[in-house]
Parts: C-alpha cells; structure tokens; sequence
C-alpha cells in the first residue's frame, strides 16, 4: 500500500486531518487507524487520536502504534473530558485542509471517508460540512429509540434537515470549523452551527458495524438525548447570527508587498 502521509518534520502539510476521540478503546484502535491509513493511501494525511482518560492501555496502544506510522498524532486528557471536547482537541490540533472526524469504537466504517470528501469538494466552497447518516444501526433498541427521538426533537426545533446528527463520520473545511462556537455537545450539532455561519451541508448515507471490543464508554444521554437547555442555546444561537459580513479588501499591504516581489 503506498500510503503518502508521512512525518511531520519532512511532510508537506496533510490535506487532511482524521480526528478520532478514544476513551478505553486499545483494542479497537489498531484495526481502525490501519483502515483510515487504508482509506485515505492516494492522499496526504494525519491522524490525530485524543485519549479522553482511558484506563485501559490505550496511551501504551497508542505509543506502540506510533513508533511504525508517522502520521499519526497522539494526545490525551488527564482525565475524562467527554466525547466533544476530545474532537475539539484532535480538531484543534489538526493541520489539513479538510477535517474528519470518526468514532474510536470502530463502528464507523473508514471506507466512507473518501466519498465525504468527494461529496465536500464537489459541492464547492459553499459547502462547509459533509454529514454522514447512517443506514442499518448496530445499537440496543433503547439507543436506536433514543436517537430516533434526540433526532426529530433537534430537527423540529432547529429546521437542520439532517436526519442523523450523531454519525460520527463528518468531514469539515478546516477554516469553517475554526469559525464555530464550541460548548459541550457541540459536535451534536454540527450540522446548524455550520448553516449558522451561511454555508452549505451535504449528507453522504453511510453502513454502521457492530462493535468488535468493549463496550460504549459514552453513555446515551450523552450520544442521543439532548437537554432541553442545549436544544434551546443552539436556537438561540442561530437566530442571533442576524447577517453574515461580505469582506471585500479595500487596501491589504502584505498582498501588494507579494505581488510586487517584495
């Protein structure tokens, strides 16, 4: 496989950057990074795993994976944050054009991160996100419900017209989602921040996969229900984002000092 990510002191920066919370998932991670190195072989690429507090042996799973593929990028919380703020870090971190994010439990499948890209670039710079929804859940029925409601409550009240705001396959133009306004349960919400700020959002369907260790560390408030209180703020949000500027350069020395070769 000619993977062409490669370290970051000798690689031109990646185009894209894979962001993937993990909380106790050593046995998962390797089979996934592996699969995203798989997914993404014909472009330039980092992944950047957050360790959200594991307990298990994740930080040694990561150490060791590291060692044998450069492009990869591992940070950690000194203690559980929660899922939104490890895809804050990993995003924060990132240095590509275009950001994606992925569940570290493996149940999302890598090999749609090529077609949430294709479906970004050719929707053109209007489009800030590309959303994946998913087809045939693997989850308890009581998941399954949950997200069912969490997700006709959200698009109800907030009009995103995304069906499945909690897959965890997204991919973003790097530059609109250092726009976005961050708070937890933030990456819920993708979807209506990314139109809060005038862009555009396409959906790509994607499989779920089964689980194949452990079990999910993020409970189902926390994947599906929304409160009451964080439906409202994102409401609110949006309604207060009145007009978005046009910025024209009117006089911009840095620009001029290039084109005059100085």
């Amino acid at each position: 496989m000619n993977i062409k990510a490669m370290s970051q002191e000798s690689a031109p920066t990646p185009d894209v950057s894979v962001a993937v919370p993990a909380k106790d998932e050593a046995e998962n991670l390797p089979k996934l990074l592996d699969e995203i190195a798989g997914a993404l072989s014909d472009r330039r690429f980092e992944v950047i795993v957050v360790d959200d507090g594991s307990q298990d042996g994740t930080v040694e799973t990561l150490r060791a994976y590291a060692a044998g593929h450069p492009w990869l990028r591992a940070l950690r919380h000194a203690e559980a944050c929660g899922q939104s703020a490890a895809i804050h870090s990993a995003l924060h971190a990132a240095r590509g054009r275009y950001v994606v994010t992925i569940d570290g439990d493996g149940q999302n499948d890598p090999a749609f991160i090529p077609a949430l890209l294709e479906a970004l670039e050719s929707a053109g710079p209007k489009a800030g996100l590309a959303a994946g929804q998913r087809l045939g859940r693997k989850a308890s029925p009581l998941k399954r419900w949950s997200s069912r409601f969490a997700n006709g409550l959200r698009r109800s009240v907030l009009r995103d017209d995304t069906r499945d705001s909690g897959c965890g396959l997204k991919a973003l133009r790097r530059e609109v989602f250092l726009r976005l306004p961050y708070f937890d349960s933030w990456h819920r919400f993708l979807p209506v921040l990314v139109l809060r700020e005038g862009y555009q959002v396409v959906h790509v369907d994607v499989v779920d996969r089964e689980r194949l260790h452990g079990k999910s560390k993020y409970g189902i408030v926390d994947r599906a229900l929304v409160g009451a209180l964080d439906l409202l703020g994102v409401w609110w949000l949006r309604r207060r984002r009145r007009s978005l500027p046009d910025i024209r350069p009117i006089a911009d020395p840095a620009a001029n000092s290039m084109e005059t070769g100085g």
